[in-house]
C-alpha cells in the first residue's frame, strides 16, 4: 500500500519534474496504483480495516514520495453510480475565471494531519491540458466548482504549494463579494 507524505516533508514543498513522454510503464503502473488507493480510501470497510488511510478525491504523485507532474483525481460526479476518474500527466491550466469560489467547510488534504481553517479561495471555472493516461489520450478538461477545485488543489500540489496557503492568515473566514459558496 502507499505511503502519503505529510506536509511537515520538505519534498512536498518542491516543484515537480515533467513527466517524459511517451509515458513509460513504470509510471503507467504508479498512476494505477494512485488510482487503486483513492478507490479504497473511499470504501468504508477498506478504511475500518487500515486505520491510517482517510478518504480522499484526489492524490498527486509527490503525495507519495515522486516529484513528477502527475495526479489522479477519482469521486463520484453529478448522477450516482457515474464518476470523475482521471490519471493526468503534465497537467497545466490554461485558462481560468475571475470569478472565485470556495468550499464552506474548507478543504483538506491527505497529507495533511493538522486542521488549517478558513476558505480557500479558487478560480470557479478553469480549463486544463494534459495527457490522461486513463483514456490514453491528450484532453482538455473544462471544470466548474467542485471539480475546478479538486483539480486546482492536486495541481497546486505539483507545484509545491498546499491549500492552506491559499488561506489568508488575517481573516481566514473573510467573505470575497461575488464568490460563489459550494
Amino acid at each position: 500500500m502507499l505511503k502519503i507524505v505529510k506536509d511537515t516533508q520538505k519534498s512536498l514543498r518542491e516543484k515537480c519534474v515533467e513527466v517524459e513522454m511517451p509515458l513509460s510503464q513504470a509510471d503507467k503502473d504508479t498512476l494505477d496504483e494512485m488510482l487503486q488507493y483513492l478507490k479504497d480510501s473511499q470504501n468504508e470497510e477498506f478504511r475500518a480495516q487500515h486505520k491510517d488511510v482517510r478518504e480522499g478525491v484526489g492524490l498527486a504523485a509527490p503525495q507519495i514520495g515522486i516529484n513528477k507532474r502527475m495526479l489522479v483525481i477519482h469521486y463520484e460526479g453529478a448522477k450516482e453510480g457515474e464518476y470523475v476518474t482521471y490519471q493526468l500527466v503534465n497537467p497545466k491550466i490554461v485558462a481560468n475565471s475571475i470569478k472565485q469560489c470556495y468550499l464552506s467547510n474548507g478543504e483538506g488534504c491527505l497529507s495533511v494531519d493538522n486542521d488549517h481553517p478558513g476558505h480557500v479561495y479558487r478560480s470557479y471555472r478553469i480549463d486544463v491540458k494534459a495527457y490522461d493516461a486513463y483514456t490514453g489520450q491528450d484532453v482538455k478538461i473544462t471544470a466548474r466548482g467542485f471539480d475546478a477545485i479538486v483539480l486546482q488543489h492536486e495541481i497546486d500540489h505539483l507545484s509545491g504549494r498546499l491549500y492552506y496557503d491559499h488561506i489568508d492568515p488575517k481573516d481566514p473566514m473573510k467573505v470575497i463579494p461575488g464568490s460563489v459558496e459550494i
